[in-house]
This record gives C-alpha cells, structure tokens and sequence, in this order.
C-alpha cells in the first residue's frame, strides 16, 4: 500500500500559478477545493495516496519541515527567512517572482544614525541578516501586514517587504532604496520523507523537476 503524502500549498499570490503546475504533475484537487464559500484546509485529489492542505505561505515551511506534511510549494522568500535544516528544496518552479527590498518615503535621506536603525518587516531574520552583514544594527518590528503604513505613522523609517511591481509602494508614497533578493517559487520536501519515501517522493520530484526545465524553456 502507498504512503499517503500531504502536499502543502499557499493561500495567495503563489497559487494561481501552482496549480497548473500542479496539475500537469498528475495532482488534480477534488471539486471542494475550488469552491469559495468552502473553509475546509484538507482536500482528496485524483490519487487517493495524496492529500494537499492550503495555508498561509509562512506556515507552508513550517508544516513541510516538522513532518506534517511530506512536500509542498512556497516561496523562497519563506524558506529564507526560517532556515529550516529538515526542509530540502529542490527545485525552482520558476513562478511567482518578485523580490525582497528595502523601501523608504519618497525624499528620505538614507542614513545610519550611530549604526543602529529601525524597519518594519514581516521578514525580521532576513532583513536582521542583510543589516548585519553591513555593519549595522536592525532594530526589527514584525508586522504581518500593511507594511507600508509604518514610515508615516512613525513606526520606523524603512520596511522590508516583497516587492512585485512596486504599484502599492508608489501609492503609499515609499520608494525601493535595495533590494535584498529575488524570490520565486521553490518545491519543498522534508528530508526525512525524501528518504523514507523512496518509491513516491523522489519521483514526484523529477516530475517537477522536468515541468519547471520545460517551462524555462518555452
């Protein structure tokens, strides 16, 4: 009998463009995954050994690297940000690019007062790491969302928050100022089920692996 396998999934902007991929790799979500008035996380597909669960991208990682689910999709923003040692990613889906970047009010002055500053992030190891590699100390408020209200309400000087294409920034005034990394879409697996499941797993992976090289191509 299969291993059943959990594939976890984002909510947002990464899944659109998932699930096509999804889906040439043989996964097709039951009908209730469609369905917006549904609040079911849990859903059957067309193969009874898998299962997905659709979460918050930030808890994509988490689920993948403690073993509750075996494999999914999320953001290399996200897999930077939690340096999980259980999480193997494998393969760039090349789908939803962006970047990581530093961003101030149109007009600032970017300057350092004594080494030390403050940024509103909902990335605070990243943008921790970026800092510090420069000399400089992050003092990191953690938001979860409406980033780009802290500079003018006071809350801090600069964000660092994903960046597409820099609409939303313009409208609240801010301007990149660096750009930290360029993200997209990573197929993750948790190192202990990418050995364990040696009949399922790696071979899920080469599937993948073989739709993102083609799709790189055309």
């Amino acid at each position: 009998m299969t291993e059943p396998i959990i594939f976890a999934i984002p909510k947002g902007r990464i899944l659109d463009e998932a699930l096509p991929l999804m889906q040439a790799a043989g996964i097709e979500p039951e009908a209730a995954f469609f369905d917006d008035a549904s609040r079911a996380l849990l859903f059957a597909t067309n193969d009874p050994a898998i299962s997905i669960i659709r979460v918050r991208a930030f808890d994509v990682a988490t689920f993948v690297a403690h073993g509750a689910a075996q494999i999914g999709i999320v953001g290399s923003d996200v897999i930077d940000e939690f340096d999980y040692s259980e999480l193997y990613a494998p393969v760039d889906l090349g789908i939803g690019r962006c970047r990581i970047s530093v961003a101030m009010p149109k007009g600032a002055v970017d300057d350092v007062n004594g080494g030390h500053i403050r940024v509103a992030t909902k990335y605070p190891n990243t943008t921790s790491r970026y800092y510090q590699a420069r000399g400089i100390q992050a003092e990191c408020v953690k938001l979860n969302g409406a980033m780009e209200l802290a500079p003018s309400l006071g809350l801090s000087g600069r964000i660092v928050d994903l960046v597409s294409s820099g609409k939303t920034l313009a409208e609240n005034g801010l301007v990149e100022t660096a750009v930290i990394s360029q993200v997209s879409a990573r197929l993750i697996v948790n190192r202990a089920a990418f050995k364990m499941m040696s009949g399922t797993i790696p071979n899920m992976v080469q599937r993948f692996r073989e739709l993102a090289g083609l799709r790189a191509v055309a």
